[in-house]
């Protein structure tokens, strides 16, 4: 049957990268096998890179499996020379597994979880839930081996109570405890007891000297993955695991003119960004021949909870990248007597996209936005200002966005915060601070934010595509003609 209003063919992608990112992991993962397919090579963040990178060449690198680097080095980079970059997040607010998530109450088997970040907990309830993330299996042969897991059905739900058991709900609205109300079942007692499940663990399998397994969580949780990842039940030795909601992320509205979907923020920037890449290398043959700058795409994770992690944006993932990358040796060039200096002198010329969700006005709270920046969907990419610096944006650093939106043709909108609102914040003000990095904040428009499902616009997927391809390949053009230090 053919649409009547067919999606973009950039918002059905999307749908097919963001129903395989259940977890940071998963995310990495979905991101490397396109940055494979389009040719990067994978480096060892460990690795000597001297002798390695070549003009022209693309490569690829991660940390914690839960974050990513790409870039392509221009065919006239020399040491020294800028970064044109472009930086997300892979991480969204979700529920975690607890470490011993072992719960059993009033004939039902529970999974004790945590809040991972500000999310709206609320909308948990009465979800179809499952579980993926990273497991660590020891092997036929002795290694300790971590594998994605994802298990693809319910397993999972958070009940609210019946409102005839609360009539309170109606007038004081839906109140409940995270710690004792926002715990999922996963099965009844009596049912686990008939099951295969109840037989897969022997009570004396422990970790490394530790209570045993059996007594951190419930059997048939431990079944699941076993079958998952096709592993005894004794060899699965840890793992992190987030709760999803198993509804497909999915194209909706009378037009097909909306994406409903949970973790948009920020898989949706994370999605532009390597795309966005990938793409400034195919349009113009001779686009990255003729580059100075190294183009670069850096998907962090923990962005919800502060950053301050090894593999967050505050860590050194990107500064120490940035000084490797600067110190070098590219093809047969020899070292330079002033490389020393490469890694101090590239940061005055580099320029910072810091690639994260922005709110749309909302039709029914308009009044939570400021009269003149009430960002809509498929009307451009979101530049976020604030002056207490919540956002790291600029005057010089929103002209050259400027610059590349108008000949690109990509519609721009601005957005600040009420002043008697709060602001949240981003990686563009740490990475900014941290490096000295010229940054812009900017993000697709969208509602709902940090809800279970969220919703954004089928267009500005393409929209945001288009404006960070068009800032790799002519950024270093339209930063010649700055004269603002």
């Amino acid at each position: 049957m053919t649409e009547i209003h067919p999606a973009p063919v950039e918002a059905k992608d999307f749908l097919d990268f963001v129903n395989q990112a259940q977890s940071p992991f998963h995310a990495t993962e979905q991101a490397v096998i396109r940055l494979r397919k389009a040719g990067f090579q994978e480096i060892k963040e460990k690795d000597n890179w001297n002798g390695t990178l070549k003009r022209n060449g693309k490569y690829f690198f991660t940390r914690n499996r839960s974050a990513v680097i790409a870039f392509a080095v221009g065919g006239k980079y020399k040491p020294g020379n800028g970064f044109s970059a472009i930086g997300a997040h892979t991480d969204s607010p979700c529920l975690k597994v607890k470490p011993v998530s072992k719960k059993e109450r009033l004939g039902y088997l529970q999974v004790g979880v945590q809040l991972y970040g500000g999310g709206l907990w609320h909308t948990w309830f009465d979800r179809d839930l499952s579980v993926a993330g990273r497991v660590v299996v020891e092997t036929a042969d002795g290694k300790l081996e971590n594998r994605l897991a994802r298990i693809d059905r319910p397993i999972l739900r958070i009940p609210t109570l019946a409102i005839h058991l609360d009539r309170s709900t109606s007038a004081d609205g839906f109140k409940f405890n995270n710690e004792t109300h926002l715990t999922p079942m996963i099965s009844t007692v009596t049912k686990s007891l008939t099951g295969e499940p109840a037989k897969a663990l022997k009570p004396d399998t422990e970790i490394n000297g530790d209570i045993p397994l059996s007594e951190k969580h419930h059997p048939v949780l431990m079944h699941l993955l076993s079958e998952e990842l096709k592993v005894p039940v004794d060899k699965i030795l840890d793992f992190e695991l987030c709760l999803y909601d198993t509804q497909p992320s999915a194209i909706g509205g009378a037009y097909n003119e909306f994406i409903f979907s949970g973790r948009l923020d920020n898989l949706m920037m994370s999605y532009c960004s390597i795309e966005a890449l990938i793409r400034s290398l195919k349009t113009k043959e001779d686009s990255l021949a003729n580059d100075p700058n190294i183009r670069l795409v850096s998907l962090f994770d923990n962005e919800e909870v502060g950053s301050n992690t090894a593999h967050g944006a505050d860590s050194n993932l990107l500064p120490s990248t940035f000084e490797r990358l600067s110190l070098a040796t590219y093809d047969d060039d020899a070292v330079s007597n002033t490389i020393s200096t490469a890694y101090l002198e590239s940061l005055p010329k580099s320029y910072l996209i810091s690639a994260d969700m922005a709110h749309a006005v909302h039709p029914n709270y308009s009044e939570k936005h400021d009269d003149g920046h009430r960002p809509h969907m498929h009307k451009g990419v979101v530049v976020k200002v604030n002056a207490n610096q919540r956002y790291a944006t600029t005057a010089p650093t929103t002209v050259v966005l400027r610059e590349v939106a108008k000949k690109y043709r990509v519609p721009l909108q601005e957005f600040v915060v009420r002043n008697d609102s709060p602001c949240g914040s981003t990686i563009g003000p740490m990475l900014s601070a941290k490096l000295g990095l010229r940054t812009v904040d900017v993000g697709n428009a969208q509602l709902s934010m940090h809800s279970c499902r969220e919703v954004c616009g089928t267009e500005d997927v393409g929209l945001a595509i288009k404006l960070f391809e068009g800032f790799f390949e002519e950024f270093p053009s339209v930063d010649a003609r700055l004269t603002v230090d």
